[in-house]
């Protein structure tokens, strides 16, 4: 072969390895892991992650708490050969070292090849689950996941542009909040001026959409008054005012909590603000300590009217 024709054939080699990836690393909305999803991933429509038109092969990503990670690198060492003839792999990313899982099993009557990674981030662990069924794993085997694995990458913010953009309706009012966080992708967002390690001794907020409303407008109270127990992080609550209102022109209510909240029993005070759809419910809730109060409620009722619904 001339060396022409060795030029040639290496070209063509590298055009068909780099036509199993995409160009570049990309990183579904609202995640922090990214990564270059092989050809004929698209971006999934009901999870955070990649999938095949079909919806045949799935990669979900998600976050996973920072001790996560520390745990199965313990674990690994532990135990290098693994339990149940899975054994664990390590990976190097330029996010860090990975480790992974490979196992085969079944969904439903078919069978499928399943894939897990773990790996290193600032406040959190990646994680990134892969399912191929038996019908797509000559083109999705075993050395193209690693390879996407091994592409992955770690942003430490997700953009709150991104993260507004995946809510079930608008928010044109941000209340001067520092810190915005989707806690459910799609499904609820935080919005405090602390961090994690004290979120309760400062204001913040809690907006999402419960996935029913009342039957009747004589239940809007009582079904207020049941979904503000269910309030997180919150002890010895006492209602001290629950009473319809109108948000936007929307039936509503509005239920006020006095409670303690954190490990240091700070005194908070709560408002819950719901707004009635057909079938569902707008939630926002705002939790302050009792000494700004007076402050911070009026940066609340500026989020809550600056809720708008999409379309």
């Amino acid at each position: 072969m001339t060396p022409f024709r060795v030029l040639v054939a290496v070209a063509l080699l590298i055009a068909a390895t780099c036509r199993g990836f995409a160009a570049d690393v990309v990183f579904p909305p609202g995640a922090h892991v990214g990564m270059k999803p092989l050809v004929g991933l698209v971006r999934a429509k009901s999870f955070i992650g990649f999938e095949t038109e079909d919806q045949g092969v799935k990669v979900l990503i998600a976050d996973l708490p920072a001790d996560a990670y520390n745990e199965v690198v313990t674990a690994f060492k532990a135990n290098p050969a693994g339990t149940g003839n899975i054994k664990p792999e390590s990976l190097e990313t330029p996010a860090g070292l990975a480790y992974y899982t490979v196992e085969s099993a079944r969904d439903g009557a078919s069978n499928v090849r399943r894939y897990s990674m773990i790996l290193p981030g600032p406040t959190f662990s990646g994680y990134v689950a892969v399912q191929v069924p038996e019908n797509a794993s000559k083109i999705y085997t075993d050395d193209a996941v690693r390879q996407m694995f091994a592409s992955a990458q770690i942003r430490n913010e997700v953009p709150v542009d991104e993260q507004l953009a995946m809510m079930p309706f608008k928010v044109t009012e941000l209340g001067s909040f520092k810190n915005i966080r989707m806690l459910a992708p799609g499904a609820a967002l935080l919005m405090a001026d602390g961090d994690e390690k004290g979120l309760e001794t400062k204001p913040f907020m809690l907006l999402g959409v419960i996935a029913s409303a009342p039957a009747t407008p004589d239940d809007r109270g009582r079904f207020a008054q049941q979904i503000a127990t269910t309030i997180p992080g919150v002890r010895d609550g006492r209602i001290t005012m629950s009473e319809p209102i109108r948000i936007d022109g929307q039936p509503g209510f509005e239920t006020r909590i006095d409670a303690v909240s954190g490990k240091d029993n700070t005194p908070v005070t709560i408002v819950q603000w719901l707004r009635f759809g057909a079938q569902t419910s707008v939630r926002v809730i705002g939790s302050s300590p009792r000494t700004d109060w007076e402050k911070a409620f009026p940066r609340f009722r500026a989020v809550r009217d600056g809720i708008q619904p999409r379309g």
